[in-house]
């Protein structure tokens, strides 16, 4: 990985399995653990662990600890974090336009009608 790159330095970040995801979700706004795995169905609670430490450590993800009985333990995105939501954003319209269509036809393939407009 060439460390004077911006795209690879924040690939090496966003690029994790269900990191995307995991973002995406916290852009709704403050998640419990549970929540976030119910959302995010097949990741693991090990994985998620994982993922929201590394987010954590990066300074993407925000962790308020709640002293109550039982603990409570919020997750919410940084300024950081929010800056990331227009990859995500871009993917959505991405996916939209090239990936996934009607019935999950190609939408390449059904021609420019099937494009959706992007309203900002």
């Amino acid at each position: 990985m060439d460390d004077t790159c911006p795209v690879c330095r924040t690939a090496e970040i966003v690029c994790g399995k269900w990191t995307l995801l995991l973002i995406r979700n916290l852009s709704e706004g403050c998640s419990r653990f549970c929540e976030l795995e119910r959302s995010l169905q097949g990741i693991s609670p090990r994985t998620l662990s994982l993922r929201l430490r590394a987010l954590e450590e990066e300074g993407i993800v925000e962790r308020d600890t709640f002293a109550e009985v039982p603990p409570r333990v919020e997750y919410q995105l940084t300024e950081k974090g929010r800056a990331l939501l227009p990859i995500i954003d871009g993917m959505r319209v991405y996916g939209d336009r090239w990936l996934v269509g009607p019935l999950g036809a190609d939408r390449a393939e059904l021609g420019p009608s099937a494009v959706p407009v992007a309203v900002a």
